[in-house]
């Protein structure tokens, strides 16, 4: 009899122990999701900022595209990054940017005649930042995603600079 006690206390004390290592590898997982859920979003509103400034950038450029050449828009983007169109090649945009957040390719918004007047991303998360948007960019606080926030150029905006 003594023997068989020995052998449960022991059998008890292995439970135990794999009770406790499996609390442990359930508490270490909930951890961690709540830090992947974190950098997550952080990861995010890095894109987005980037998103709404690359945006304008492209939109500034496309302004400027505009006014200082035949009034014609772009075909592309690298229309603006080498501007052929007169005599000595013009730099509007510094490099032809992907949108931060898919990682591809913009969406053109369509210009009256031939080129386009803006970009969008084909982003469908919804954005983190809803609202203290500039005045010309109030549309923003309703956007349901990154897809909705347009940054576009029609001849009479005033200056975004």
């Amino acid at each position: 009899m003594a023997r068989r006690s020995r052998i449960s206390s022991a059998a008890r004390r292995r439970g135990f122990a794999l009770v406790l290592c499996l609390v442990a590898v359930a508490v270490t997982g909930i951890y961690l999701m709540k830090v992947g859920d974190v950098w997550r979003m952080r990861a995010q509103r890095e894109r987005e900022i980037t998103l709404h400034h690359v945006g304008r950038e492209i939109q500034v450029a496309i302004r400027r595209y505009v006014e200082n050449g035949d009034g014609s828009y772009p075909r592309t983007l690298d229309d603006l990054v080498e501007d052929l169109r007169g005599s000595q090649p013009r730099r509007w945009l510094r490099r032809a940017w992907r949108d931060p957040m898919t990682g591809g390719d913009w969406q053109y918004l369509p210009a009256p005649g031939d080129g386009f007047l803006g970009v969008h991303s084909l982003s469908t998360l919804r954005p983190l930042r809803q609202g203290n948007f500039a005045v010309e960019e109030a549309a923003f606080a309703q956007a349901g995603s990154y897809a909705d926030w347009r940054f576009a150029y029609w001849p009479g905006q005033p200056d975004q600079d």
